[in-house]
Formats: C-alpha cells, structure tokens, sequence
C-alpha cells in the first residue's frame, strides 16, 4: 500500500527536515544547462512511490519517455522522501538526482524560494508552454512561489466526501441525495450515528482533526477564505470565514458524542492505508477522502454500496457546490545537475504529454493534472471518479497557500484548532489573534 505523506499531518511533519534546502545551492537554466538535449546521455530520476503497483507506472512511463527520446537513458531511484531529497540536493555531485518529484506541495514555498530547486521559466519559455492552457489555475499556483516556478504538476489529488449509501437507506436518507450543506451534513451524520455504551456501533463522521484527512486547510476549503491579505500577512483573524469554520466543526464535534468519546473511538480505527480502514469496516458511515480510496475499496473487497459526492459547503455558499480541496504530486530539476536540458525533456514529457499523464493517472489511480488529460476519452476509472474529476475542473477548488517557510503557518492554525475542539481554548477570537501574530512573526524571521 503507498505511504505518501498526503495527509497534511504528514506534510507538517516534513517542515523539519526540509529545513535541510535552504542551504541548498542555487542554479539556474542560464548556468547550469549547457548541455545538448539530443546527445546520448543518461539522467537520474528520483521519486517517492514505493508500493509494487506504483513503482511500475513509474518504471512504464519512464520507458514511454525512453522509447520517445532514445538518446536520453533514465536512471529511477524510488522511495525518496523529502529528508533525503534535501540532503542530496544540498551535497550535490555525480551522484545526486537531476530530476526530482514530492507529494509535499506545501514546501513549494521553501523549494523555489531557497532555490532548492531550479528555476523553470527559461525552459517553459524556450518550449513555448503555454502554462495557462495547459494547467488548471490552482495547479499552476501551488507550483510557484512569489513569481518563481521551480516545479511542475504532475498527478493532483482532489479530495470529496465517501458514504455509505446502505446506512443512508437504513437510517431512512436518500442515497442519492449526499448533503450539499454543512447544515444539512451534521443532521445526517447525527441521523447514522448509532450509540453503543460508551462508545458507537456506527459514527456518521469522524470530525476529529486527528481523523483521517479531516484537517484544517481540507475543511477550509469548503469556506471562501484567504489564508493571507495582498501584503503577506495573516488573515486568519480578519477573515470570519476560519471562526466560522473552527465553531461550526466544534459544534459537529460536540454533537456527536464529545471530544473524549470521539477520540478514544478513533483509537481503535485501522491504518488508514490497510484493509481496515474505518470507512471500509463501516465503523464510520461518511468520509473525506481523495479519489485514491476508490482502488482501496475495491482491493479491501467492500461490500456495501459505497457513494461519492463533493464535499458540503458553508449555507450561503451553496452555489458553489462542487468545489473541494487539491493537492498534488510536483517535479523539478536538481540546481546543480549538469543535464539540466535533458531533465527538462524528461519533466515536460511526464507533466504535460497528454497521453503520458493519461497512462500515469490509470495506472496510479490519480487525476490527470492537464486540461487535455482531463478530457481525454483514454482514460479508464470507476464512474464515480469523474466526481473527482469534475472537483479537479471547479473554478472555486482551492490548495494550501504557499508560504516562505512551508506549512509552518498550518501547523500554527492547526495547533489552536486542535486546542479549541478539545475546550482548551475558550476564546477563539484570541486564539486566531495569537495564531496570526506567531505566523507573521515566523514568516518575518525565515525571510
């Protein structure tokens, strides 16, 4: 089963170690990449995949890209998570990787900013690619930091609302009819809630931040928000849309059982990447996710009529249902390799050939991250992913903004989350003014 870090707990555990790029060197295209794309050369590509099944659609597409530039040989070395990846990025050398990819797109800030990776402009530019007509605007934001791309897209992930269509029909709902309103939502997750002493037969939903993918900037993205105002500095206490969100999900907390009852009920859930995750026991009955947990299902053999819809969104907001959180995997070029024009070939090929990204989105089971592979009647999915596909599409979807210093601002936000769903903080108007204030001053010292 694949380990990528996709939950943002994860990702926010990576803002320690990708400290280790800001010591990187820097490079561009105007220094580094005089070599000759059409010479016979062979170039390192590392990645983080490290399930069977994934690391052969990496291996099929690098072998496409073989086959379509038999001049350039790629050397594939998997398994690499951040950690790594920065330490050779920052020792450079023969033995470094000339193309890289991450799942944590929060650390793009950081990436480009401490020139961790290359520049990519010169290149986009000497292709002629069009970026606007190529990319949906939302990838093509969280690949860039302050005006400069070091990474392109690769796959997104969009993230949407799983249930289960039995429990709707036993509880009397109608399956096919998923709440479209986050009003709407908590009277149904209360509806297929079922008490068992102390603790449940069945939860509607787990609310908890520490549920699986059940995090501040996933429930955010179901409000209009702005994580900062046009000078940089935090709007998470100017903007009513984070108290709204904040109260409204301590309200589902509290309606559902409490925070204790919740928590310790979360404690006997499977591993969320297993066979015996909650949603697939029916321990749960509704479940944010990414269109990923379609192949989970069906590998865990589920039984009941499992449905897909786009996550609810805040009452006045309702004619913009449909929207939902994105997220996605990036590449870019090594600074320091010397091959920087045939790393080039081999980013733009996986990134924005139609048919490399639609063989890669199949075999992985992620959604294409072109406009043409969005459309492209080639691709072969579940009928329920095109939910998926129409989030990945929606004008008003939305990512973690990117910051100078990661997700340090995330795991800010985060914090007082986690202390007001538990009572520990009382004031939530203060909490945001204290959260704001340490954000501006931890962007203000990494700058």
């Amino acid at each position: 089963m694949p380990v990528r870090p996709r939950r943002a707990a994860a990702a926010l555990a990576a803002t320690a170690s990708i400290a280790l790029f800001a010591s990187a060197c820097t490079g561009s295209a105007n220094n580094a990449a005089a070599d000759d794309p059409k010479a016979e050369t062979t170039i390192t590509f590392w990645h983080g995949w490290n399930a069977p099944a994934e690391v052969k659609a990496i291996e099929d597409n690098v072998a496409r890209f073989e086959k379509a530039h038999p001049n350039i040989k790629v050397k594939v070395v998997g398994d690499i998570n951040d950690e790594k990846l920065g330490q050779a990025l920052r020792a450079g050398g023969s033995n470094g990787p000339d193309v890289v990819s991450s799942f944590t797109t929060s650390n793009v800030g950081k990436f480009c900013s401490s020139g961790a990776l290359a520049d990519l402009q010169p290149f986009i530019e000497k292709s002629k690619l069009d970026l606007d007509k190529t990319f949906p605007k939302v990838l093509q934001e969280y690949t860039q930091f302050e005006g400069k791309r070091c990474a392109l897209p690769l796959l997104s992930d969009a993230y949407g609302l799983y249930y289960n269509k039995d429990a709707f029909r036993k509880a009397g709902l109608d399956p096919e009819a998923p709440p479209k309103t986050w009003s709407q939502f908590a009277k149904v997750a209360k509806t297929l809630t079922k008490a068992k002493g102390d603790s449940y037969e069945q939860l509607g939903f787990m609310p908890n931040y520490l549920g699986y993918e059940t995090v501040v900037e996933h429930y955010m993205s179901q409000w209009d928000h702005a994580y900062f105002t046009k000078d940089g500095r935090s709007n998470v206490a100017k903007d009513p849309a984070f108290a709204e969100m904040m109260t409204y999900q301590k309200s589902l907390v509290d309606s559902l059982g409490g925070f204790q009852k919740l928590d310790k009920y979360r404690t006997t859930f499977g591993d969320e990447w297993g066979a015996k995750h909650p949603f697939q026991t029916g321990q749960v009955a509704m479940q944010l996710d990414g269109e990923w947990r379609l192949n989970f299902i069906k590998n865990a053999g589920v039984k009941f009529d499992v449905g897909v819809a786009p996550l609810p969104v805040a009452d006045d907001e309702v004619a913009e249902y449909g929207k939902g959180y994105l997220s996605g995997t990036i590449m870019g070029i090594a600074p320091q390799s010397k091959k920087q024009n045939a790393a080039w070939e081999l980013v733009k090929y996986m990134t924005t050939d139609t048919d490399a990204v639609v063989g890669f989105a199949n075999d992985i089971g992620n959604v294409p991250s072109t406009f043409e592979a969005l459309k492209s009647p080639n691709l072969k999915f579940d009928a329920r992913f095109t939910t998926f596909l129409d989030i990945a599409r929606h004008p008003q979807s939305t990512s973690m903004d990117n910051a100078i210093n990661g997700p340090a601002y995330q795991e800010t936000l985060s914090d007082l989350a986690h202390k007001y769903e538990k009572g520990q903080v009382t004031d939530l108007k203060k909490g945001l003014a204290d959260a704001a204030a340490q954000i501006d001053r931890d962007i203000a010292a990494a700058k």
